[in-house]
């Protein structure tokens, strides 16, 4: 299946596996995807939007009101703009704000207006994975709002931890954008 005319909205959050990103986008539009890239300030301290928008072709979004620059519902926009939304790093902070709802900057405030499918790639110590509050959170992603997931994977994480927490590597990001575009989006249950 190629992803020729497909829309993919990147969503980076704060976390060292932003490095992998550039990778999968440019997996993404070899194949024929158009990529839109959204960064978390955070997630601009790990990789700078220039490469990302060097591979994606596309200015990159870090700042909800950046000066002259008409962006009044740009957040609607962008939630409503994608085929899929993929979430790469999704952090621990990320999976908790999401799961509650909070709004404080362009990606939680687009996810927050999102109703297409989402592919989150998990991404943390160890530690932060198997907490309690970070599982609650990540199953209500999923169990209730129909997130999908790739991910995280057992290895080694930047700090030189072994344990579950690694993001999937760009080739099995690509693989999974792939098999979710081909799946039915689940029906979201109302609250």
């Amino acid at each position: 299946m190629s992803l020729r005319n497909r829309k993919i909205l990147i969503g980076l959050t704060g976390g060292i596996a932003c490095y992998k990103v550039p990778n999968l986008v440019r997996l993404l539009v070899k194949d024929g995807a158009e990529v839109r890239v959204v960064m978390t300030e955070s997630a601009t301290r790990f990789i700078t939007p220039l490469t990302l928008e060097t591979v994606s072709g596309h200015p990159v979004a870090v700042e909800m009101f950046p000066p002259q620059e008409f962006v009044a519902v740009r957040h609607i926009e962008l939630a409503n703009w994608p085929d899929l939304t993929v979430i790469a790093p999704a952090t621990a902070n990320f999976l908790g704000k999401a799961a509650s709802g909070i709004s404080d900057d362009l990606l939680s405030t687009i996810m927050c207006a999102a109703t297409g499918p989402v592919l989150m790639a998990p991404a943390m110590n160890p530690n932060m994975w198997h907490n309690r509050t970070t599982q609650r959170n990540f199953k209500y992603l999923v169990e209730e709002l129909g997130w999908q997931t790739v991910g995280p994977f057992e290895g080694e994480t930047a700090e030189g931890v072994v344990g579950v927490g690694r993001m999937a590597e760009p080739e099995e990001l690509f693989e999974a954008v792939k098999k979710s575009l081909r799946r039915k989006p689940p029906q979201k249950k109302k609250s």
